[in-house]
């Protein structure tokens, strides 16, 4: 029996080999097949005796990984190779001087690279992950291939997931959404991209993947008619015409449409755009433009455009080589639809990225702003940024943001993430017009510093050499580059500033005879509640504290009162502040949890732990959860999709713990809904009727604003658990008036 599944599986090897050849023939001649199936060999020995969770034989991955990178990300036999050979070095005994004996210097440094990525998301400590994926960068400006197979290795991982327990699930899903789908964003790989952010969706809230997903399903036969009938017209006309084209239709992914849902809190049949409309041409390189305009013309002859909705992507293409012409028009039956015109080269760049762009770049016919992107990318890694965490996420934000085109006096387009400013602009022309800008002129019109710029702007920076960066300028900024160049001239500022406070407060010691030393500035920390000595010299310098704060500290230690600061975990509260928490009912439920330990059972031995709710998703019995441990308030639980949870469980996995809800219907928690209806006569107590008769719950507020005939209420109340919560929904639903019930996460 053990003979025969070796067989099979031996078998089923071969099967995925020559699958994997059969996507790398184009591009390979006889020496780079030979040199594929050593890479193959190696990695079949390496793993002979290593299996996957699923229970496969290991070497399944790195042949899936390989097959990805030549298939969807059109990778040449270099790739395939590192890819065959991704884990070698980790997980077996081969070295990488194996590697560079058997394969060359290219193979062994893009393997290397590799090996460093995938030690990354398994730090025990967020900023060594932070710094570390700052290395990372490091080897994608050095050669993107790298990060390419990386991506590929991750879509593996994403699609074999289910085999993963469901906290690792959750970890991983948010890893992906934190960094790695908005990479394949930024490298053009749209299809990965929304692959990897449907598969995170699925682990992390599971019954709306499901939801979505088949509500696409049942309506995909309606659809295909639809098209069918939107697209005859137009491909008649152009086969008169005598162009050369195809035709296709993409869905859109589910992430997509579930954030459309949320963003704009309509239902899925109130999506209007589940589908988009491909229409690719092959003219010769230099009618491309022009062929695409033609087909814009063609197809809003049949079909009347929606002028707002109109993006050239071909005149200005998009930061990493995207061009397309894409506008919305209204069809069949009232429906409007988006149609995507572009030429043949355009859509392999569109689908393959990075890889399609380096192609056709050394053929010499195109050029993009990918290689701007990665010079971009080694001036942000040249700063000297010490905190990481501030670096990675400045560094994500510009990864996923819209771009917006701005021209210079002289006429030179420059390209800014959406929402950029006009001291975003200065910081992008360079580092020391942003450090010396007072102001800038938009269209010949005095702006201040955080006039947020549009597209088509032209603008001009106003310079003072008496100018240097301020902290409120953090406010003003959303560049990676400018954030980063903002924080190190203030935190160059601050270091100054604590030198001369260090001077005055060794100088205020010894006037006061106090020995200037670690236990003593220690006690003073702790004292003044300071975090940090730089901050106290910082405050000494700004006489923040004196002579007459440190002699207050020398009396109380004196008296030996000083201990009771140092162990005391609490911080003095005012008398109006204890009148606050006293009459926050937020803070009185928490408390009432606390007693009731038994509701939620925590950790991998499920133990009953003390713990509160996080105000920020206001977690109930029912939802899926997971505890975080905080440095000052214990463990705090969330909701799997709290807002807040992809940047905990990328960042700090480390800190989660595992946490499931126990029954206990004696306990009433909090929970927030909005009901947005038209405005009727009574409609309010019809809706509260439901809640306090009908249901039995109890309201802690309610508010409720109308407009022109419609309304929008916010409705706090308390429920046992999320059942109980969607029968209230279901209910208020068929209150005569109410379109929509939605829960909502914050108070």
């Amino acid at each position: 029996m053990q003979e025969l599944k070796a067989e099979k599986e031996r078998l089923e090897i071969i099967k995925r080999y020559r699958n994997l050849l059969k996507v790398c023939k184009p591009n390979t001649n006889a020496e780079d097949k030979k040199i594929i199936r050593k890479a193959f060999n190696m990695a079949v020995e390496a793993h002979k005796d290593m299996r996957r969770k699923t229970g496969e034989p290991y070497i399944y991955h790195p042949i899936a990984v390989a097959h990805i990178s030549a298939a969807e990300i059109g990778l040449g036999t270099t790739s395939v190779i590192c890819a065959l050979l991704h884990d070698v070095v980790e997980d077996t005994d081969y070295t990488l001087s194996d590697i560079r004996g058997l394969f060359g210097e290219k193979v062994s440094r893009i393997i290397d690279g590799l090996t460093k990525i995938s030690k990354i998301f398994d730090q025990n400590s967020p900023s060594i992950q932070a710094e570390n994926f700052r290395k990372m960068l490091l080897t994608l400006s050095d050669d993107v291939r790298v990060i390419l197979i990386k991506l590929a290795d991750r879509l593996h991982n994403m699609r074999t997931l289910d085999a993963m327990p469901p906290q690792k699930q959750l970890k991983i899903s948010y890893e992906t959404l934190f960094l790695f789908a908005p990479l394949a964003h930024r490298l053009g790989l749209y299809a990965i991209k929304s692959e990897l952010e449907d598969l995170a969706l699925k682990f992390t809230e599971p019954e709306i993947y499901e939801n979505v997903h088949q509500k696409i399903e049942e309506s995909e036969k309606e659809r295909i008619r639809f098209i069918n009938r939107f697209i005859n017209p137009i491909k008649k006309e152009m086969t008169k015409q005598n162009i050369d084209y195809s035709i296709s239709y993409r869905t859109k992914s589910v992430n997509s449409i579930w954030e459309k849902m949320k963003k704009k809190e309509i239902p899925f049949e109130e999506v209007f755009d589940l589908f988009a409309i491909r229409i690719v041409v092959d003219p010769p390189s230099e009618q491309e433009k022009a062929e695409c305009w033609k087909v814009y013309s063609i197809v809003t002859d049949f079909y009347r455009p929606n002028p707002d909705r109109l993006r050239d992507w071909i005149s200005n293409p998009k930061a990493n080589g995207y061009e397309s012409l894409h506008t919305t028009v209204m069809g069949i039956s009232g429906r409007w639809v988006e149609v995507q015109i572009r030429s043949k080269r355009m859509d392999e760049i569109a689908e393959k990225g990075y890889a399609a762009h380096w192609k056709y770049k050394e053929t010499g016919n195109a050029e993009s702003g990918l290689d701007e992107w990665l010079k971009k990318i080694r001036e942000l890694l040249k700063s000297p940024e010490a905190n990481a965490l501030d670096f990675l996420d400045d560094f994500k934000l510009n990864l996923f943001s819209d771009e917006i085109f701005i021209f210079t006096p002289k006429g030179e387009l420059k390209t800014l993430p959406v929402g950029s400013t006009a001291l975003d602009f200065a910081y992008n022309i360079h580092s020391q017009i942003g450090d010396n800008c007072i102001g800038a002129k938009v269209n010949h019109r005095l702006v201040p510093l955080n006039y947020k710029l549009k597209s088509g702007d032209q603008v001009e920076v106003i310079t003072s050499s008496k100018q240097k960066p301020k902290e409120d300028w953090l406010g003003y900024i959303i560049t990676a580059k400018a954030k980063s160049r903002v924080k190190s001239a203030l935190k160059e500022d601050r270091r100054k500033v604590a030198e001369e406070g260090k001077e005055i407060l060794m100088r205020k010691f010894k006037q006061l005879k106090l020995e200037f030393n670690n236990v003593n500035v220690s006690k003073l920390l702790n004292f003044y509640k300071i975090p940090n000595s730089q901050e106290l010299y910082c405050r000494v310098a700004e006489s923040k504290i004196g002579l007459r704060e440190i002699k207050t500290f020398i009396q109380e230690k004196d008296r030996s009162k000083w201990l009771k600061y140092l162990t005391s975990p609490f911080t003095r509260i005012s008398g109006k502040e204890k009148e606050k928490q006293t009459i926050n009912p937020s803070r009185d439920l928490a408390a009432h949890l606390k007693n009731k330990p038994e509701t939620l059972l925590i950790g991998d031995n499920m133990e009953k732990l003390q713990y509160s709710l996080s105000p920020c998703c206001n977690p109930i019995p029912g939802d899926d959860v997971f505890g975080f441990v905080t440095i000052n308030e214990g463990i705090k639980i969330h909701r799997s999709n709290c807002p807040n949870a992809v940047n905990m469980l990328s960042k700090y996995a480390y800190r989660t713990v595992k946490a499931k809800w126990t029954n206990n219907e004696s306990i009433a928690f909090l929970a927030g809904i909005k009901i947005i209806g038209i405005d009727k006569v009574g409609i309010v107590n019809n809706i509260t009727k439901v809640i306090s008769n009908d249901l039995n719950l109890n309201i802690r507020s309610i508010s409720v604003d109308t407009n022109a005939g419609t309304f929008e209420g916010i409705v706090m109340l308390y429920v046992h658990d999320t059942r109980h919560l969607r029968d209230l929904i279901v209910n208020l639903k068929k209150v005569e008036g109410v379109q929509q019930v939605l829960r909502i996460d914050k108070t």
